[in-house]
């Protein structure tokens, strides 16, 4: 079955736990008795209506104080589809949980409170979806039984986030709009009487809707290699396999390919998964390799499609999401992990801040902040083979890690 993996975003206080506690309660994916636990903590806390924040916010601080601190994972099905939720917080302080929770998502829901309409953190989460190219995203306008079901109010938001997108260099986003009320179910799972002035679908029907292949932007294939598998058996005596994961395009029986950064060319003999065997591979599949040719292949070395290879490189341009702390300052060292390959990075120009509200950039800054996202510029111990982040997610991305404490500091992103 087609798993669609979401991504939910918005302020304090929009919705989005009870959003998705309604989802999961209208499609009939709560048990017994979780049910009975958030009826009991409901009436517990004087409410004539069921709390369904309880179904998502799982630790003690998240139930205590009514807010999502950590990035919860939900998952849930229909007879369409199963999905994965990650209900990534509202604060801003928690902005690196939201970039955390979204960077592997398909699509995503960005909530936004028909009172107060759009926020700060509303900038920043549709700044964030855009960052990441997620290419589908839905606007949920919430709370609409608090605003009289208003049309004016919805057209209103719905008026301001398409003049965002507009500013957007992401040009190849859907934007879908949905006015809900996640309390009371309206458009959620069930089509509201309450407007019916909005002709759309509801959010489940939309989301069954979309298709993780389809909304995955096919890019050139890169197949960074784990390991490699010498079997030491007298049956696979001579075998010599790349296991690894398939990312951009698809890998095929008889492609040249190129082994990087050597150089070395060869063709793929055969496609393995556990037992059998492939003509074809599709991205996203984990399979081990084998070559027409004995050439040299060691982990952290890629395989790429002869004509298609990504750029080898020392230096880096970058987007850094900042994570930690202690300031991101020019000259310091971190280690840099991009797929299954590691090296010694140092920053070597701090350029800018970036504003999430589209309003520019702040040119120069002594110090990059928690929370902040800036345009870096790296020097590498080692060359990487690398590609930008609009031409392939999965090798424009890295991480950076601080050496002294080993925490993950900061998510680049190749420009």
């Amino acid at each position: 079955m087609n798993v669609l993996k979401i991504a939910t975003a918005g302020s304090v206080d929009d919705g989005k736990s009870t959003l998705i506690g309604r989802l999961l309660y209208d499609t009939k994916s709560l048990t017994d008795d979780k049910l009975e636990a958030i009826k009991e903590k409901s009436k517990q806390r004087g409410f004539d209506y069921l709390d369904f924040s309880l179904a998502t916010d799982g630790l003690v601080a998240e139930r205590e104080q009514g807010i999502t601190i950590d990035v919860a994972h939900i998952y849930f099905s229909t007879r369409k589809k199963s999905f994965i939720i990650a209900d990534a917080p509202g604060h801003i302080e928690y902005t690196r949980n939201m970039v955390t929770g979204a960077s592997t998502a398909h699509a995503s829901i960005v909530l936004i409170d028909a009172r107060n309409g759009v926020v700060e953190q509303t900038y920043r989460h549709f700044f964030i979806n855009n960052l990441l190219r997620i290419k589908d995203v839905v606007i949920a306008i919430n709370k609409m039984d608090l605003v009289d079901f208003s049309e004016e109010k919805y057209n209103i938001i719905k008026g301001e986030i398409e003049y965002l997108a507009s500013k957007s260099g992401y040009k190849n986003q859907n934007l879908t709009f949905i006015p809900l009320s996640a309390l009371q179910g309206d458009n959620v799972v069930e089509k509201s009487e309450n407007m019916p002035w909005y002709k759309g679908e509801t959010l489940l029907h939309h989301l069954e809707r979309l298709d993780a292949e389809d909304i995955n932007e096919i890019s050139e294939t890169r197949f960074p290699v784990q390991t490699v598998i010498r079997p030491k058996t007298s049956e696979y005596h001579d075998f010599r396999g790349y296991a690894g994961k398939i990312y951009g395009g698809n890998l095929s029986i008889g492609d040249a390919i190129t082994v990087l950064p050597s150089k070395t060319k060869s063709t793929i003999k055969s496609i393995h998964f556990f037992e059998d065997e492939y003509v074809t591979a599709k991205s996203g599949s984990s399979v081990t390799i084998t070559l027409s040719d004995n050439v040299n292949v060691s982990r952290g070395d890629m395989l790429v499609k002869t004509n298609e290879e990504p750029t080898v490189t020392k230096q880096l341009n970058a987007t850094i999401c900042w994570m930690d702390k202690e300031p991101l300052q020019a000259s310091q060292k971190y280690y840099i992990k991009h797929g299954v390959n590691d090296a010694q990075a140092k920053i070597t120009q701090l350029n800018s801040i970036i504003k999430t509200d589209f309003s520019g950039k702040l040119e120069n800054p002594s110090a990059l902040e928690l929370n902040q996202i800036g345009d870096v510029q790296l020097k590498l111990s080692k060359p990487l083979s690398v590609d930008t982040y609009n031409q392939n997610k999965s090798n424009g991305a890295f991480i950076l890690i601080n050496p002294k404490t080993n925490n993950t500091v900061g998510v680049g992103f190749i420009r």
